[in-house]
């Protein structure tokens, strides 16, 4: 806390480059702005004493991180750069994000591992840290798919380790791999339950759930979760517009097991399908359950002076107010332990 009253204000820098998407990198006319900042930084008169930037996952491989580096060596900025999600934070949803954090002409960070992105936050003394939970620069370019971020840690700072659940069943298109990962997370106690999340059901909650068109035609890609899980995959803006990856959707049939519903349902009529599936009572989260997932406050939309929750969370801009917010709960961790 002394950090804020003594310094400048940390930096944040949050121009997206999503190379998971068009993959432009530096030619994707969206940097514009990162790039600008990286052209007068070194010609400031006074250049900010600590630096915070936030990118997707992605952007550790990307032609626009090299260069953002050499800028900061340059300027004499000492650095660390992470990959981390909220699931580090003990919040279940999954949001790997790029983090650096740079400070002016001083002593390197006590947890300082040149040449690495650490993937979880350094809370314990160095040795432990450089151990084997870190991404090798050299092996930063590989394609994700053909890389694995640590040794026993997953994308979302979970374990990997561990066999499948006895009488473990694979359905829908899903991999014994990803089985065991979810299988993982979910029995994972430094994460929450998504119940400590939820709303209490009520009678307005009918509008969440999935249209029986949906639930037929996507039941096989659909990420279900329940409340007892501890995980969640990442909300993006066409969450409860499209289905197909844009979010976890909840089971709240709790009784109800998944296995039973999914077994042999390749063979069944549409009409039957249909019914199996409307057992599970599957809804979307609501923006209140996700603006929870991503650290907004309780009180956050129920003043007529800000911004409607359900206005944010719709516009197009939603996925712009959400990461934010996710940013500004990783700037709180790191000056709470402060780290500068």
């Amino acid at each position: 806390m002394k950090f804020i009253n003594t310094t400048f204000p940390v930096h944040h820098y949050g121009q997206r480059q999503l190379r998971i998407g068009l993959q432009g990198d530096v030619s994707d006319p969206r940097t514009k702005s990162f790039l600008y900042i990286l052209d007068i930084l070194p010609r400031l008169q006074k250049l900010p004493k600590y630096l915070l930037l936030e990118n997707v996952k992605g952007f550790e491989s990307s032609s626009a991180r090299n260069e953002l580096l050499r800028t900061l060596e340059t300027c004499g900025f000492e650095y660390q750069e992470f990959l981390l999600s909220p699931t580090c934070l003990g919040i279940p949803n999954s949001r790997l994000r790029y983090f650096l954090i740079a400070k002016l002409h001083q002593e390197p960070f006590f947890f300082h591992v040149p040449g690495q992105i650490l993937t979880r936050f350094p809370d314990q003394n160095l040795e432990e840290l450089s151990k084997d939970e870190v991404v090798d620069e050299a092996s930063s370019s590989l394609p994700s798919g053909e890389k694995s971020l640590v040794s026993n840690i997953g994308s979302d700072c979970s374990s990997k380790n561990g066999p499948l659940p006895k009488e473990a069943f694979l359905f829908k298109l899903e991999t014994a791999e990803e089985m065991v990962r979810k299988h993982s997370q979910d029995n994972d106690p430094s994460i929450q339950m998504l119940q400590d999340f939820l709303e209490d059901e009520n009678e307005e909650m009918s509008q969440y759930f999935l249209a029986p068109k949906s639930l037929v035609r996507y039941a096989f890609l659909l990420d279900i979760v329940k409340p007892t899980c501890r995980r969640s995959t990442c909300f993006t803006k066409g969450y409860g517009h499209y289905v197909e990856g844009t979010g976890s959707v909840l089971q709240t049939a709790v009784d109800v097991q998944l296995e039973s519903v999914f077994k042999h349902i390749e063979n069944l009529t549409e009409e039957e399908k249909l019914m199996k599936l409307s057992t599970l009572k599957l809804r979307y989260f609501t923006p209140r359950e996700i603006a929870n997932l991503h650290g907004f406050p309780p009180e956050f939309g129920m003043c007529s002076q800000s911004i409607h929750l359900y206005f944010i969370l719709k516009l197009c801009q939603c996925s712009f107010f959400v990461g934010s917010n996710v940013c500004i709960l990783f700037c709180k961790f790191f000056l709470t332990i402060q780290l500068f």
